[in-house]
């Protein structure tokens, strides 16, 4: 059962760093450990408004009376076996503090005086449980059909913040929250890596960017569309990154370290005409209830599991390639793929590995 496997987890850990109690403020991290309930209210904090305090005999939940009934009732919270503990939304209580007086303390992120346990709570969400990876799936796929219908939808003489509306309406219409939606157009695309849309109309050439969120999870995948016939020049720019993009899924394995996949996929860059273009963005790496529950550095001994979602992004000034994986015991899974979107087939290690190409619109 995945509620157990995962207050198992969390008590291990308590053990490990031998400590009394953990308390969880992330919206990541009361997502994972409630089987996706939702803790936010406004999307853009990374703390909820309501906490999770577990120790080695119970499982408490803090929050307001605005909150308490939604989570009681909607999310269902009580049933899952935690204790309510509830405070008027004018009164200034620090029930946290009084409930952990005396207790040696961890926590998802920086807190008084507690053990900063961010980095190992960041490797318990991404350690999926084989529910997690059928929800991973279905997001997947609701994050791919968004994505195909906004990006056929685009046409000359859109603004970007008209593209932006069409993603994340096609995303809600799913269920998926867009917690990332980056929209360029024409030279902004060549300009900048992380896009907020403008009030740019569009001319040729469009990429637009999601990471959606369901129960918890994060999906990420990337699109480019244009219009008339692709220049040489990012035709070049879209078959390199696509290579790029094949090393990263063919070498994530288990055995190996994040370390060792981005190097392989340095080594690409360079091979196809590209060595410092990896110096310009981070490549992406370990997914989960983040977006990147950690990203690829060199030399990191991080290690690649069945089971573990990544998500890479290399990017070659002006194209880029994404999507999310799944990691199985006997190959890599590719959760966000758009049936008939163009690709391009990448020999690596003597087996093909497709990658979306730039959708060419005459």
């Amino acid at each position: 059962m995945e509620f157990q496997k995962k207050q198992e987890a969390m008590r291990r850990l308590l053990e490990a760093r031998r400590l009394d109690a953990l308390i969880l403020r992330r919206v990541s991290s009361f997502a994972w450990a409630t089987c996706g309930a939702a803790s936010y209210v406004n999307t853009a904090a990374a703390e909820g408004a309501a906490t999770l305090l577990v120790t080695r005999s119970g499982l408490h939940l803090i929050t307001d009376n605005i909150e308490a009934a939604r989570l009681e009732q909607e999310e269902k919270l009580k049933e899952q076996g935690w204790q309510f503990h509830v405070h008027l939304w004018h009164e200034v209580q620090n029930l946290a503090g009084r409930l952990t007086g005396g207790l040696r303390l961890g926590a998802d992120g920086p807190y008084p005086a507690a053990q900063d346990l961010g980095a190992e709570m960041a490797l318990l969400r991404a350690q999926l449980t084989s529910e997690e990876g059928e929800r991973f799936r279905e997001l997947g796929r609701e994050c791919a059909e968004a994505m195909n219908i906004a990006a056929r939808l685009v046409q000359p003489g859109q603004r970007e913040y008209e593209i932006a509306a069409r993603l994340e309406g096609e995303a809600f219409r799913r269920g998926v929250q867009p917690i990332v939606n980056l929209i360029a157009t024409d030279e902004r695309i060549f300009a900048f890596r992380h896009p907020l849309p403008t009030q740019k109309r569009l001319e040729r050439y469009a990429m637009l960017i999601l990471c959606g969120r369901k129960a918890g999870l994060v999906c990420s995948l990337t699109r480019l569309v244009h219009f008339g016939r692709l220049p040489d020049d990012l035709r070049r720019k879209a078959q390199s990154v696509a290579q790029v993009d094949a090393a990263f899924i063919a070498g994530t394995r288990p055995g190996r370290t994040l370390g060792d996949v981005l190097q392989d996929a340095i080594r690409v860059y360079a091979q196809t005409g590209f060595a410092e273009e990896w110096n310009l963005h981070h490549q992406g790496g370990l997914a989960g209830y983040e977006p990147r529950e950690a990203i690829a550095t060199p030399g990191s001994t991080l290690p690649v599991a069945a089971g573990n979602a990544f998500a890479w992004n290399p990017s070659i000034t002006g194209t880029k390639s994404e999507d999310t994986i799944l990691v199985g015991e006997q190959g890599n899974e590719i959760l966000t793929v758009i049936p008939e979107w163009p690709e391009e087939p990448v020999l690596v290690g003597g087996r093909e590995i497709y990658r979306p190409a730039i959708l060419e619109i005459p």
